[in-house]
C-alpha cells in the first residue's frame, strides 16, 4: 500500500549496519532559492557522513515515500516548483493521490519512524505561533513529538513563535526537552535566551541512552534535543527581537496566515538582517546534523535489547 523506496546509500548502510539519520526536505524546497538550497542540502549531508552516520533525506515523489535522495534526484527535486509542504495532515493524501512534496518536521518524524530511523536533525521545531490564544495556529510539530518515536535535534523552536508557550505545551505533551550543555534554551538564530532548559545533557551517548530507555519503558513519542547555534555563527536575542515583532505585524496587516506566515516570516527577516539569518541558519543546520550524527552513531552501538533488559551498563 505504501511504496518506499531507498537511496543505494541508504541500502548500503543498513546492510553494512551503519547508523542513519533523517532529514526533512522542505528546507529545500520551501527554505532557501536555487542553488543555496542544493548546496546546503549537500553540505548537511556532507556534515552527517564526517561522523560516521549516512544521511536519508526524506520527500514524496510521484506517490512513493523517498529514504534517501541520490544526487540527480536531490538536484531535480531543488529545482521543481510547485511542491507540497507535508505535515501530519496531508503526507497519507499525497501518497494515496500519486502526488509529491517535501516533508516538514511532523511528516520527516513520521517517515523516519517508518523506515526504522531513531534521529533526525532539522533547523528549528515548529510550535506555538504568536497570538495562538485566538487564531489557534499550533503547529503539528508538537503533537508529533509527542507520539512518534524519534530523537528531533534542532536548535530549539524558530525564534518567530512564542517560545515560553511552545515549551510550555511540549511539557504538558510530555515531551522532554534537552538542552545540549547549555542551561537555557536557545533561540534559533540566537544560542541562548531567557528559558531554562528543562533538561541538560552533556554527551551524545546520554541522549543516546535516554532514547534506548524510553523506549524499554514502553513510552510514547520523542524527544527533543536543543542545540546552541555556534556562538561565532548567532545573531544576538536583542538584535533580533525588533525585526521579528516587524516582521510580524507586516504578516498580520497583509492577512497572511496558516502554512503561509512562516515562510513569509522567514523571508522578511533574511531581508531585514541583509542575509545574517540565512548564514545563520546554514550554520546551525550544519552543526545539527554534526551533533544527530553523533547521537546516532551512540545509539546504534548501545547493546541490543539491553535497555529493555535494565542492563546497567546504559
Amino acid at each position: 500500500m505504501i511504496e518506499i523506496s531507498e537511496s543505494p546509500e541508504v541500502t548500503e548502510a543498513r546492510a553494512e549496519g551503519r547508523p542513519l539519520v533523517a532529514l526533512e526536505s522542505t528546507i529545500i524546497t520551501h527554505g532557501m532559492p536555487y542553488p543555496q538550497n542544493i548546496e546546503t542540502a549537500r553540505a548537511v549531508e556532507d556534515a552527517v557522513r564526517e561522523t560516521g552516520a549516512v544521511p536519508a533525506t526524506m520527500a514524496v515523489i510521484d506517490g512513493r515515500l523517498r529514504v534517501g535522495l541520490d544526487g540527480p534526484t536531490l538536484e531535480s527535486f531543488a529545482q521543481a516548483e510547485g511542491v507540497a509542504k507535508l505535515s501530519r495532515a496531508d503526507i497519507a493524501a499525497c501518497i494515496a493521490t500519486g502526488g509529491s512534496g517535501a516533508t516538514t518536521v511532523a511528516a520527516t518524524m513520521i517517515a523516519a519512524r517508518l523506515a526504522g530511523i531513531g534521529v533526525f536533525a532539522t533547523g528549528g521545531i515548529g510550535g506555538v505561533h504568536r497570538g495562538a490564544e485566538t487564531s489557534f495556529d499550533i503547529s503539528a510539530d508538537l503533537q508529533e513529538l509527542a507520539q512518534t518515536p524519534v530523537t528531533v535535534v534542532a536548535a530549539g523552536a524558530k525564534a518567530l513563535l512564542d517560545l515560553p508557550k511552545t515549551y510550555e505545551v511540549l511539557e504538558t505533551l510530555g515531551v522532554p526537552v534537552i538542552a545540549y550543555r547549555s542551561d537555557t534554551m536557545p533561540a534559533f538564530w540566537s544560542a541562548g535566551s531567557d528559558i531554562p532548559a528543562p533538561l541538560r545533557m552533556e554527551t551524545p551517548v546520554e541522549i543516546a541512552r535516554a532514547h534506548a530507555v524510553r523506549r524499554a519503558m514502553g513510552l510514547p513519542g520523542g524527544q527533543l534535543v536543543a542545540n546552541p547555534i555556534p556562538a561565532e555563527d548567532q545573531i544576538p536575542a536583542e538584535e533580533l527581537a525588533p525585526l521579528i515583532d516587524r516582521a510580524l505585524q507586516e504578516a498580520e496587516d497583509q492577512g497572511i496566515a496558516a502554512k503561509a506566515v512562516t515562510p513569509f516570516l522567514l523571508d522578511r527577516i533574511y531581508h531585514l538582517t541583509e542575509g545574517r539569518s540565512l548564514t545563520a541558519n546554514i550554520a546551525l543546520v550544519l552543526n545539527n546534523a554534526r551533533l544527530a550524527g553523533a547521537i546516532a552513531r551512540e545509539l546504534g552501538a548501545l547493546p541490543v535489547g539491553a535497555a529493555a533488559s535494565g542492563d546497567e551498563s546504559l
